[in-house]
């Protein structure tokens, strides 16, 4: 039993010995394998071949950031101009800091129900069961996706006022 505790602790002393590189010779007191030598930036970059459809992918993310630049000196004149034609700025404020507010409260509640134990799994699963509801009842047939469309088109019309 001596015998094996001596040999453990030398063991132990081997790995922790820190490794000391020559010119010559590198050894290794570890079981561990050692890494393959890094490569240089110049060299990976010199061997990335680029396939016709990443060529073209990065000429459409070209366009796409070219057309939709904004000036920002152009974005807050439009929001200047919008929020002088606002009669109520007053309760435009109140509703804004009050969003604010109800943001800020909802993410203690959240945080607060993430911390009781078995709760949140509880809350997910009863979110899966009422996706897979969903699903069921108003995407999975060609009539009820109909329905869901004549429903989302009836609220718009009574959220813009149309009726």
């Amino acid at each position: 039993m001596a015998a094996s505790a001596a040999s453990s602790s030398m063991a132990a002393t081997a790995i922790l010995v820190p490794r000391v590189h020559t010119a010559a010779r590198i050894t290794h007191c570890s079981a561990l394998p050692s890494l393959p030598p890094r490569v240089s930036s110049a060299s990976f970059s010199s061997s990335v071949k680029l396939s016709p459809e990443s060529r073209r992918f990065s000429q459409l993310l070209t366009k796409a950031s070219e057309e939709t630049a904004v000036d920002a000196g152009e974005f807050f004149t439009d929001l200047k101009e919008k929020w002088d034609k606002v009669e109520n700025k007053s309760t435009v404020i109140l509703y804004g800091g009050g969003a604010i507010v109800a943001v800020w409260l909802s993410s203690i509640f959240v945080g607060a129900l993430n911390s009781v134990p078995l709760l949140p799994k509880i809350m997910e699963l009863v979110g899966l069961g009422y996706t897979g509801w969903f699903v069921y009842r108003y995407l999975l047939f060609k009539s009820s996706r109909k329905e869901l469309a004549t429903d989302i088109e009836s609220l718009k019309k009574k959220i813009a006022e149309t009726e």
